[in-house]
């Protein structure tokens, strides 16, 4: 499967709004309630990344395959006081289709290069810890509660 990596331009909000909500569907559906996921808004998200790619999600790079955006990432100066490297990979998110393309490695790549980085993920998402630890990040102990998604478990890895 060919894909392309670039950076995201204002008006792919829509489509990053629709993979934002494919992806956490698949993500989470086996780790948070579905009365939760149901919950999940293509509006609300939309006016995230409206907003988003003219602030603090700017730099935002997205695969694309046959013209249709299908994954994401974005990095940038982390948001929390306590940060173990300057640079945080906010998110990577790609529909379950392209898991295995490649692309998700394309994605980080373009966002954080080889740069020392940490990030969070949810404590039972396995596939993605895997992801993660194949290019390089470990669980460095820290952990947290994200309430607001039904009190989601998560670490934090670095590299």
């Amino acid at each position: 499967m060919t894909f392309l990596i670039r950076p995201a331009r204002p008006e792919d909000a829509p489509a990053l709004a629709r993979v934002n909500l494919e992806g956490w569907r698949e993500t989470y559906s086996d780790i948070l309630s579905p009365a939760f996921i149901a919950g999940f808004s293509e509006e609300r998200l939309l006016e995230k990344w409206e907003n988003g790619l003219n602030g603090d999600l700017a730099d935002t790079v997205v695969a694309e395959v046959e013209g249709e955006v299908r994954g994401y990432a974005a990095a940038g100066i982390p948001f929390m006081r306590e940060k173990p490297r300057d640079l945080q990979l906010y998110m990577i998110y790609q529909l379950a289709s392209q898991h295995g393309s490649g692309s998700g490695r394309a994605l980080l790549e373009a966002a954080i290069g080889d740069r020392p980085a940490f990030l969070w993920v949810a404590r039972d998402n396995a596939r993605a810890i895997a992801f993660y630890r194949r290019n390089g990040f470990e669980p460095d102990g820290a952990e947290g509660v994200f309430e607001e998604w039904e009190n989601l478990a998560e670490i934090r890895m670095v590299r």
